[in-house]
């Protein structure tokens, strides 16, 4: 069985750079295929890697995974740069932790989704699977996609994070350009936290979705959450320099 799930951008064009997915609670690399394909559609070389169990797996094991995951991506120049990492909920959580340690390969940026608050959230999830959804998602394919896989493990939304685990990734002075996104509808989110975290950065932005729920990379506002990333990619291949400045507007 395949450890990983590879989207490829259009025959003929130059790959702009490595993504990897790391998937939270619950969700399986299928979750993101919709994800994938529209990156690979902008010639990013994305490939989607099994979710994290924190509770199983230490962050040494993690970075171990996730360096094997971009180095059999490897063209004969070895991986094409910029490597990227993109995690959901708790994949946000372990890629923003890993940035606190020394690693064999570091990545040139990250993206960080919904990541969870470092208290409990106040919004059940458990009682019930559209209860759960509500609270992922209001898209009526990704809800769809979610209660179609065999694979997705309900009720998992109420699982507890380690807490050294999300101390680490909000408490991260890391310097790595960074991407942090959220949608405003998201009731596991810590708001207030998360703009702390963002200031605390050295070169951090952070993007609020309007009426996004906590899966803000595959909820109503998918294209343009996927906009903002590749503007976000984009601007990383300019060593952070903005490629478009609006300089009038009506709106």
């Amino acid at each position: 069985m395949t450890q990983y799930s590879d989207y490829f951008g259009p025959e003929g064009l130059l790959v702009r750079g490595t993504i990897l997915v790391l998937p939270g609670r619950g969700e399986t690399r299928a979750t993101y295929a919709r994800f994938g394909r529209r990156l690979a559609a902008d010639a990013y070389r994305v490939r989607v890697i099994d979710a994290p169990d924190l509770d199983t797996e230490d962050l040494t094991a993690l970075a171990a995974r996730l360096t094997e995951a971009a180095e059999s991506t490897t063209a004969e120049d070895g991986v094409v740069g910029p490597l990227v990492l993109v995690g959901a909920d708790s994949g946000a959580a372990a890629i923003a932790a890993l940035l606190t340690r020394e690693a064999a390969r570091r990545p040139d940026a990250v993206i960080l989704a919904g990541l969870p608050g470092r208290t409990p959230a106040t919004t059940p999830t458990a009682g019930s699977w559209d209860e759960e959804l509500d609270v992922r998602t209001s898209c009526p394919t990704h809800r769809g996609i979610l209660t179609q896989d065999p694979g997705v493990r309900r009720g998992s939304l109420d699982d507890a994070l380690p807490d050294d685990i999300l101390a680490a990734a909000y408490d991260s002075e890391a310097d790595v350009p960074a991407l942090l996104l959220v949608g405003d509808a998201d009731p596991l989110a810590d708001h207030e936290a998360l703009a702390r975290t963002a200031k605390s950065l050295a070169r951090a932005r952070l993007s609020a979705v309007h009426g996004a729920h906590h899966d803000v990379l595959n909820d109503l506002q998918h294209r343009s959450v996927a906009a903002e990333v590749v503007a976000f990619l984009e601007t990383l291949r300019n060593d952070l320099r903005p490629l478009i400045t609006v300089r009038s507007s009506a709106w």
